[in-house]
């Protein structure tokens, strides 16, 4: 651990934010653990106050006894709410990717490699999530947090607290971790028909219309086919939609930006996305394009994840 200055020490940023983002490990010690007394705590330390000056006033040792047993407990319980956070050891982990609107999972590792259980410990992000651990045992916990929108998203501060053992005292420390997810942008909620290949992409043998192959998902209209309904989107409460089917040599398309309908560059994305998990889905080859990057047609769980991260950067 790196040290810090006189003023870095005293800075009101570290008691709330923590020190500047670490990429690797963070043990907790003297330096990032801090200490409060609790509204219990604060109420405590009144009523042993009150026991002292009702002892001074009428000179009573067994008052005089309570009020000094009393402190020693509230002045003990310092130690032992330091000690149920002191040498934790807190590591970050992998984020899957997720969609905006999504929650997102940031992954931490905690683990006690003191001789000592840790109980009554809290870690918040968001929301709090209350654990304990055992002596030389390790946990990994999965903090949610809300997404709006695409792009890379920092987790913050992640804050590891105790009011171990009797809530006198909170102990807290504010970390903070180079711990980030991608966040694709969110699929447009309307099934668009898919766009045919434009002719300046079209490879030899590309697929023209008929009846043959799965093309795309279109709003089902009057008079259509009942059984090119899609029945699972409409189970799932994505309205009624009915299957496209195309005829051909290959079975590829291409998701051009520039082509892609939308009154704005979210819009537009987000449009593409929906294309692309459908497409996927389907197990058309897909081609991709947005301005400076172009994907040949291909499909699989490497390609989608290479088109989806290309959306979330632009």
């Amino acid at each position: 651990m790196s040290a810090i200055s006189l003023t870095e020490r005293f800075q009101l940023s570290r008691f709330i934010s923590g020190e500047k983002a670490s990429d690797g490990a963070i043990t907790l010690n003297h330096r990032r653990i801090f200490i409060l007394p609790t509204a219990s705590g604060l109420g405590f330390a009144f009523l042993v106050l009150l026991l002292l000056l009702i002892a001074f006033v009428y000179d009573n040792n067994l008052a005089y006894l309570l009020a000094f047993l009393l402190a020693s407990v509230f002045f003990i319980s310092i130690l032992h709410c330091f000690k149920a956070l002191s040498g934790l050891v807190v590591e970050a982990g992998l984020c899957n990717p997720v969609f905006a609107g999504e929650s997102a999972g940031f992954n931490l590792h905690i683990s006690n490699p003191t001789t000592s259980a840790k109980t009554l410990l809290t870690i918040k992000l968001q929301t709090s999530v209350a654990f304990a651990l055992e002596a030389n045992s390790k946990v990994s916990l999965i903090l949610p947090a809300d997404t709006t929108r695409r792009g890379w998203q920092q987790a913050g501060t992640v804050t590891v607290s105790s009011t171990f053992p009797l809530g006198l005292f909170r102990a807290w420390s504010p970390l903070r971790f180079k711990l980030k997810v991608l966040v694709y942008p969110k699929p447009a909620s309307r099934h668009l028909a898919m766009p045919e290949i434009a002719a300046d992409h079209a490879p030899l043998g590309h697929r023209k219309k008929g009846v043959d192959d799965f093309y795309g998902l279109q709003s089902y209209q009057a008079g259509d086919a009942i059984n090119h309904i899609h029945w699972k989107a409409f189970a799932k409460g994505q309205g009624l939609l009915k299957k496209q089917y195309g005829g051909g040599d290959s079975a590829e398309i291409w998701l051009d930006y520039a082509l892609t309908p939308g009154h704005h560059v979210e819009e537009r994305l987000s449009q593409l996305c929906r294309w692309l998990l459908d497409a996927e889905a389907a197990g058309i080859r897909y081609g991709f394009s947005l301005p400076g990057l172009k994907h040949a047609p291909d499909n699989g769980t490497s390609h989608l994840k290479k088109c989806l991260e290309a959306l979330a950067l632009f």
